[in-house]
């Protein structure tokens, strides 16, 4: 049930949508340049993760199934990726799983090392994951969960049709993008200062006037 057998190797990360987000340039210096610096922010990510995902790990909790670091893929989409933790509900609703007794709602949880963000860089990966996971079950999810180790607390998401159309639009642009092998260029911005690949990006070239337009605004 849970296998990624017919996976192609044009398929995307689907952790990458969290990149394209935030910004694209980002997400083509790493996932079409294969580029990438480690800073503290990604350091204490890994930390964080590897914690949650632990494959060999499944419990029991009153009604609860949990299963860690779950292998998912959307043929659709042609993505694939890992879930941290996903929560398997009993539910009279809900679908049947290989080797447990009753039927189960499938809940994706994600787990972030800091808060809440302004941006949806953390939901538009969660709903990719939700989707891949009704394309693997055959369900519906309407809720998720990402858990902020900042705060210590999870925050419910809605998965909604207009957030699945809108990662649906996400995704078709970062197939065009990695097809074309096509860097943006991108308006930066205060959140640039954080960015693990503010040397290797160098934002501050991007806002320079290029020689071309210099030399006719000069002979002009």
């Amino acid at each position: 049930m849970f296998t990624t057998e017919n996976n192609e190797s044009d398929y995307l990360m689907l952790s990458g949508i969290q990149h394209f987000q935030f910004c694209q340039r980002q997400w083509a210096l790493i996932h079409i340049e294969q580029q990438w610096e480690e800073n503290l922010k990604t350091i204490e990510g890994q930390y964080i993760h590897k914690k949650a995902n632990q494959p060999f790990l499944r419990e029991k909790r009153g009604n609860k199934l949990i299963v860690r670091a779950l292998p998912i893929c959307s043929h659709e989409l042609k993505i694939s990726g890992i879930c941290d933790v996903v929560e398997f509900v009993r539910h009279p609703s809900g679908i049947t799983l290989q080797g447990e007794v009753g039927t189960f709602i499938p809940i994706p949880i994600e787990y972030k090392r800091g808060r809440p963000k302004k941006g949806k860089e953390d939901v538009v990966q969660l709903v990719a994951q939700a989707m891949c996971l009704e394309e693997m079950l055959a369900c519906d999810i309407k809720e998720a969960y990402i858990y902020y180790h900042e705060i210590k607390h999870r925050v419910s998401i809605e998965i909604t049709e207009e957030l699945r159309e809108e990662v649906r639009k996400m995704i078709k642009l970062m197939h065009q993008y990695y097809e074309n092998r096509y860097t943006p260029k991108v308006k930066t911005g205060k959140f640039c200062e954080s960015c693990s690949l503010n040397n290797i990006c160098l934002p501050e070239s991007l806002n320079r006037e290029p020689v071309r337009k210099y030399m006719e605004r000069f002979l002009e």
